[in-house]
């Protein structure tokens, strides 16, 4: 296990009626509000009113940026960012999932800078100041509400790019399980998928000795593997609802990469598919993954993957490669199981793109950390996905 630092500073008010705790939470910061959040659903579900009535009963004034897409653009954290410059705001409050987190946590960055918001981006600028953020969450996927990072999107350079600071923790998440409900069935399954996908680029290492961290990762996968289906089946089921909404927050809060080298191979393929067809992030995930693991599989990551067959999906075989292979195909089942294609031609990419893909994931350097890939791996990998064919 390697050295490591960790804070966790966000403060977790998780179950039914939390939201009763929004207003005392604001006023710890101030009492001028931007009110973040995508299309119609939040009014549908009455969450928006309860806010708003939340607002008026505390004293708080706001403002609002609605409309924020899934893959969220730059050109919504820009129209955010002079809302809190025009407004004062103190905090910018979050309400949906991770797409609008991401989004909140930008502008409250860029409310505080001079240049453009997608220098943060590009590195040309680093992110030392962000006003208080606060969420709401409404979607298990992706751990927004309890860590550092934020995933934009650029329509005009048809980019997908991460970026991080501690200063964009949240301050405060609300986790009430019952705002989930009414998540429709492919959403939950990408949902779902999106979890799991943060811990296997945690889980998939190559630093030994991380025995706590390899547990605490199965017992996460295999919630995501129980409660999933049940969420999609009964989506008023409470205990499937909140411990997938649990699951996605301690997912990516740090605790599983806490000591280790991480790989992030499959999350950086899919960032630039959805930057050029805007396809769902756990979709993108679902396809990509049990080929990624077919291709990387040999002698030396065989032990890690059949002990994850083993663990996970109670593979009882002996020999490495084979668990392993069997875990693979229990993989996709599951991924197909929930709905969600197992080819990129079924999602709308065209193979004219995939060396562009491949090029774009691999132009600044080589990906993974469990297993290293270059732009032909990646292109290989692109290449099986685009077919039909089974990992």
């Amino acid at each position: 296990m390697l050295n490591f630092n960790i804070q966790i500073p966000t403060r977790i008010r998780f179950g039914r009626g939390k939201i009763e705790d929004l207003g005392k939470e604001i006023l710890n910061y101030g009492d001028k509000v931007l009110l973040v959040y995508g299309g119609g659903s939040i009014k549908r579900s009455g969450l928006y009113d309860q806010v708003v009535q939340i607002f008026q009963d505390n004293g708080i004034t706001h403002v609002e940026l609605s409309g924020v897409q899934p893959n969220p653009r730059i050109s919504s954290v820009r129209q955010g960012v002079k809302l809190c410059k025009k407004h004062e705001v103190h905090l910018v409050l979050a309400v949906g999932g991770g797409s609008t987190i991401d989004c909140a946590k930008i502008i409250a960055a860029g409310a505080g800078y001079d240049g453009d918001p997608w220098d943060f981006f590009t590195r040309k600028a680093k992110i030392k100041y962000a006003l208080p953020v606060g969420t709401v969450l409404t979607l298990a996927a992706t751990g927004s509400e309890m860590n550092p990072s934020a995933v934009i999107s650029n329509d005009d350079t048809k980019q997908k790019l991460g970026t991080g600071s501690p200063v964009l923790i949240p301050r405060f998440s609300i986790l009430d399980p019952e705002y989930s409900f009414t998540v429709p069935p492919t959403q939950t399954a990408a949902g779902t998928v999106d979890i799991m996908s943060h811990i296997f680029e945690q889980y998939f290492s190559p630093t030994p000795g991380t025995f706590i961290q390899e547990r605490l990762a199965e017992a996460m996968l295999k919630t995501c593997i129980h409660f999933g289906p049940i969420a999609i089946a009964q989506p008023g089921n409470y205990e499937a609802r909140a411990n997938l909404m649990w699951t996605s927050s301690l997912a990516l809060n740090g605790l599983l990469s806490a000591g280790k080298l991480t790989d992030w191979a499959t999350h950086d393929i899919e960032h630039e598919i959805s930057a050029i067809y805007d396809v769902t992030h756990g979709l993108g995930l679902a396809i990509l993954i049990p080929y990624w693991m077919q291709y990387i599989l040999d002698e030396q990551t065989a032990p890690r993957l059949a002990e994850y067959a083993r663990n996970v999906w109670e593979i009882e075989e002996s020999e490495d490669i084979i668990a392993a292979q069997a875990g693979i195909k229990k993989t996709a089942e599951f991924f197909k199981s929930m709905n969600l294609a197992s080819s990129l031609s079924e999602i709308g990419v065209e193979s004219k793109h995939l060396a562009e893909i491949a090029q774009r994931a691999t132009a600044k350097r080589t990906l993974g950390a469990f297993k290293k890939l270059e732009y032909q791996d990646v292109l290989n990998i692109l290449q099986t996905a685009y077919g039909v064919v089974a990992p």
